[in-house]
Order: C-alpha cells, then structure tokens, then sequence
C-alpha cells in the first residue's frame, strides 16, 4: 500500500516538475503576458499608476517566436523591448524575465527595464520631428493613434542597421529612442498581439 502510494506521489511530483518546466519555456519562447506600467502608450494601453491603487495597468500578450525565428518587427507594430540598449542580451536575459522565474526574484527590478513602445523607424529610415508630429523620410506621418500632439521638435536622425525607432503614444510622456536612441533589433523582445484585462477592453493588435 505504501509502496503504491508513493509511486502515485512521485508520479504527481513529475508531473507538476514537467508542466512548470513547459509553462516556462512557453513564456520565454512562445507567449508572455505583461503588465502596462506608467502612462507613455496612452491612450492606446492604460499603465500601472504606482500613485493610484484603481488603475491597475492594462495586462498584454506578447508574442515571442516570430522574433526569435528572425522575424523583423515592423512599422507599427506595438512591441516589448529592452531599454538597456548598450548591453549585449543572453537567452538568460530571457528566462529571467520569464513570470514563473520572476516571482522568485525581485520582480520590479527585473521587469523596469522592458517597456512597450510602437515601431516608427526601421533600419535605414530617417526619423524626425517637426511643428508636432513625426516625418519619416521626409513624409509626415498619419498617427491616429497617438495621444497629442508632440511639443519638442527632434533633429533628424538615420536608422542604423539592425536598429528600429521606437516611441511611446504619449509622445510628450514617453522616454523611449529619443532619449536612449535607436533600439538594437535583437533588443525588441515581443510583439504585443493582445489586451486581455480589463475584460471590458479586451482586444487583438
């Protein structure tokens, strides 16, 4: 009886080892979910206000695959990327920020470094701002989507290669390539395809 009992413990012991074990590799490699932090890609995503307890920050899905296959982000595209853009990052880099991992570690301090920014520039691009809005190549840009309009003009500036340009929607309340400058493509981490909570605003990208 006891041997059969702890057969049947151990079976469950593997069985939960090996659903952690895949829950994790699908956030690192698949999908991750992301919490919205601060107001810089307003109106289109609401972020965590650390001010006020009510606005809890929208929570995205991410995904991750076309970009580790080689997929280049696009324009447009709302995406996750790492700020720290002059270091190298690692496939450990990854699995630290996984959700099942972070719980164990210093959260905040390990996820203050991803934020969510849309695409506007890609490698070769040149970017630039003027009179309160964005031009790419010298044509002004069509941005429904952005909060207002932008207050601080920007000196044109080419896309390297391997690099995009990114900015938050709220452009006069978002640091983002102005600031830290062209983001290295292996740096843009996910493509944000959906806003799963709050329920009432759930929607696909």
């Amino acid at each position: 009886m006891f041997k059969n009992l702890f057969i049947e413990f151990f079976s469950w012991i593997k069985a939960i080892i090996l659903a952690l074990v895949l829950a994790v590799c699908l956030s690192v490699f698949v999908i991750q979910p992301f919490t919205v932090d601060g107001s810089s890609m307003e109106p289109t995503l609401q972020g965590l206000d650390h001010f006020n307890p009510q606005q809890a920050g929208d929570r995205v899905f991410a995904f991750k695959t076309m970009y580790l296959l080689g997929q280049e982000p696009e324009i447009g595209d709302i995406v996750i990327i790492d700020s720290r853009v002059e270091d190298e990052r690692t496939l450990a880099d990854s699995f630290i920020e996984s959700p099942m991992i972070a719980a164990f570690i210093d959260v905040e301090e390990r996820s203050r470094h991803n934020w969510v920014k849309r695409i506007v520039g890609e490698p070769g691009d040149r970017i630039a701002i003027n009179g309160g809005s964005v031009y790419r190549n010298g044509v002004k840009l069509d941005e429904e989507y952005i909060k207002e309009s932008i207050y601080l003009d920007f000196e044109e500036i080419e896309i390297p290669e391997g690099h995009v340009f990114v900015m938050g929607d709220n452009r006069n309340g978002s640091t983002d390539s102005r600031d830290i400058g062209p983001v290295p493509i292996d740096h843009v981490t996910g493509k944000v395809v959906a806003r799963f909570y709050p329920f009432h605003r759930a929607e696909t990208f």
